[in-house]
Parts: structure tokens; C-alpha cells; sequence
């Protein structure tokens, strides 16, 4: 998705999964492995769902060290 020299995430996986009237996303860096879930109604929008798990791995991204 992003450039990682830019401090973004490089190759991103989403997985969608229906929970009754919820989807819940999980958001996956490939390059480290870290993962982050949102969980939000069934009825959004993939892409806001998309774009909400995102800004949250970038986010987690950010706070990771070198090490993580």
C-alpha cells in the first residue's frame, strides 16, 4: 500500500469476518507480522472499514520499535 521508507506499512492483508450484524477486520503487515482488528457494523462501507484498519495499523506501526 505504502511505501516503507515513507514510516508506512508495505504489503498489507485484510481479512473480513461476519459476526451476525458486525464485521470484524484484521489488518496484517506482512513485512513484521503485526496485526490490528477493528470491528464495526456489517452495513460500512468495506473501504471505511478498510481505511479505519489502516489508519489503525499505521498508528501501531508508529509506536513499534526497531526490535518489534
Amino acid at each position: 500500500m505504502a511505501d516503507r521508507s515513507s514510516g508506512g506499512p508495505g504489503e498489507v492483508l485484510f481479512e473480513f469476518t461476519v459476526i451476525g450484524s458486525t464485521v470484524r477486520v484484521a489488518a496484517l503487515d506482512a513485512a513484521t507480522g503485526i496485526e490490528v482488528t477493528v470491528m464495526g457494523p456489517a452495513s460500512a462501507a468495506r473501504a471505511d472499514m478498510v481505511r479505519l484498519a489502516l489508519a489503525k495499523l499505521r498508528v501501531r506501526l508508529a509506536r513499534a520499535g526497531p526490535d518489534d
